[in-house]
């Protein structure tokens, strides 16, 4: 297809996207957008050695055992949603029905958990920072879906200086986690066991192996990759819950089959009953 005058390739099938995938240095990523820039810069608009160096630095935070770590924070972000679902039960009479919008509620769960996965013990100003980025998305997506002018957006619009404001917001607000884990980590504190953590464990690791500040990540990268982070999980995950929602209603064996394999396995979480009923 034809964006304008660039011509772009979309592969669909999985073998050849596995063959393409390596070839970091043949197969280049198209330019990003202004808007994909501003919303999800980081790894996935790197091309060749700087992609590789960066997923290198990225990996340490999906490894197995760190995965096991955040699976408990999944699990208590999970039941807690689950029991404010819950809680709607009383507005219900016994014989009859009600009616519940659980869109907000499948867009809270895997923010909290990217919350909580991404900034640790900075949970609530890392839960500010993700509904900052929620509706920088919002804006950036009103902006697409109006007529293009060139120029429009340098215009100092309601929401352009909006959306510039959120940006700044966003930056500083992780800017200021990043210097305050950078000061503790030179006070002699170990890292924290979280994305950010990680992040800057790795690199710092990096610049000791090399000794040089040439190598590892500058804060600027660590911020783009902490604003990706959310993008790759939130939307993904939230329209993951819906088709699942979906799917289960329109098929309703799998429903059954569903339930009991939660009766199964668990027998003895609290919110067993939410999921039963």
């Amino acid at each position: 297809m034809w964006y304008g005058p660039q011509p772009t390739i979309v592969v669909h099938d999985p073998e050849l996207t596995r063959e393409v995938t390596p070839e970091i240095n043949l197969f280049q990523k198209p330019h990003a957008g202004q808007f994909f820039t501003l919303l999800a810069p980081g790894l996935v608009s790197y091309n060749g050695d700087k992609w590789a160096e960066n997923r290198k630095l990225i990996n340490p935070a999906f490894h197995l055992e760190e995965l096991e770590v955040n699976l408990i924070w999944f699990r208590f972000c999970t039941k807690t949603s689950c029991q404010r679902i819950s809680k709607n039960r009383e507005l219900v009479s016994p014989k009859g029905s009600f009616e519940l919008d659980v869109w907000h509620h499948l867009q809270t769960l895997p923010s909290d958990a990217i919350s909580r996965t991404a900034f640790g013990s900075d949970y609530e100003e890392g839960k500010r920072i993700i509904e900052l980025q929620r509706e920088l998305a919002e804006h950036c997506v009103q902006a697409l879906a109006s007529v293009f002018i060139p120029g429009l957006r340098f215009l100092p619009t309601k929401r352009n200086r909006r959306r510039r404001q959120i940006a700044k917001d966003v930056e500083d607000s992780i800017r200021e986690i990043i210097s305050f884990r950078m000061n503790s980590i030179r006070a002699g504190e170990a890292c924290e066991d979280d994305l950010l953590g990680i992040l800057l464990e790795s690199s710092s690791q990096e610049i000791d192996n090399h000794e040089s500040k040439d190598f590892g990540m500058s804060i600027e990268e660590v911020i783009d990759e902490c604003k990706q982070f959310y993008f790759a999980g939130q939307e993904t995950t939230s329209a993951l819950l819906v088709w699942t929602m979906i799917l289960l209603i329109r098929y309703p064996d799998w429903q059954a089959r569903s339930r009991d394999c939660c009766r199964n396995f668990l027998v003895n979480c609290v919110f067993v009953q939410v999921l039963t009923n």
